[in-house]
């Protein structure tokens, strides 16, 4: 059974058609400065599905993020209908807010078809139940934090996490640049594959791009008024059938870091072992002083 927080996230996702191929989109405050890249990538993959055949299903989307969104105001998604060939078709979406561009991607369609296989295998890792879920905050940790994260980590999430490394809040240990976290949304849902695939790109947005964190010892949370980070791009790959509301393994691994960015993989897995999609994403990351703008 869905719960409210699911609902209102599939709400998020499914957009206001105000023209052909004109879309409005709300925003929702999960208690960042700008809005949640995850938000755009969902809602423009979700803009883009609603203009192509559903026989078509997306099998990559490629974005850059241009600017920071504004939290407050809602965001107009322009779709152009590149292409659409016998097997394939294309579309381009750009973000717009204030009247600029602050985010744009292509996304490719395909008609399912039959063909070579192979896959890399899941990862050796203890399955989702036999794992504890995510710890709440400390209190010494959540008081150092502006309050709107306060309220977001002390609200409902719609995504049941669970780290295979545990995440240990306040005295962050540098170590390998690689995580491996089960999720799945906190509820049953009956929409559309379509629906999960924006669920997805929603969600493979969050803990990609911390993984190059960690062999620095560094943490989102325990230095928050240090580090100043932020999405360049987003690639992501849609292999396999898949559902966001059954456990699914987000291995993440970042090869390199440097000149302020640093670069981030994702495999993600069906909890059958099948690699259902992968993800890269660039992101600057900048350590500072604290109060330093």
């Amino acid at each position: 059974m869905s719960t409210p927080v699911v609902g209102e996230l599939i709400d998020l996702l499914q957009l206001e058609r105000l023209e052909e191929n004109l879309f409005r989109g709300q925003s929702r405050d999960i208690g960042t400065k700008y809005v949640f890249g995850g938000q755009v990538l969902g809602q423009a993959l979700s803009a883009a599905q609603q203009t192509v055949d559903p026989v078509r299903g997306a099998h990559s989307l490629h974005a850059y993020f241009l600017r920071a969104g504004d939290i407050e105001a809602p965001i107009v998604y322009t779709v152009e209908r590149t292409r659409d060939g016998g097997s394939f078709s294309v579309r381009r979406v750009v973000a717009i807010q204030h009247g600029e561009p602050i985010f744009n991607c292509s996304v490719s369609f395909q008609v399912e078809q039959a063909g070579i296989e192979h896959a890399a295998p899941m990862p050796a890792v203890p399955r989702a139940d036999d794992l504890p879920p995510r710890p709440p905050l400390p209190p010494e940790v959540v008081n150092k934090l502006p309050t709107k994260l306060q309220r977001w980590f002390g609200r409902n999430a719609p995504f049941d996490m669970r780290y295979v490394e545990q995440p240990d809040f306040g005295k962050a240990q540098k170590r390998e640049p690689r995580q491996h976290i089960w999720f799945r949304l906190a509820g049953r849902v009956t929409e559309s594959p379509a629906t999960h695939r924006a669920i997805l790109a929603y969600a493979s947005d969050f803990n990609l791009i911390t993984t190059a964190l960690l062999p620095h010892g560094l943490s989102m949370i325990e230095h928050y008024g240090s580090l100043r980070m932020a999405s360049l791009d987003h690639a992501m790959w849609f292999h396999r059938p898949f559902r966001a509301d059954e456990w699914l393994l987000y291995a993440c691994d970042s090869p390199t870091a440097q000149g302020a960015r640093a670069l981030a993989r994702g495999q993600v897995f069906g909890a059958d072992g099948r690699l259902v999609a992968s993800t890269i994403q660039e992101g600057m990351i900048r350590v500072v002083e604290p109060g330093s703008s």
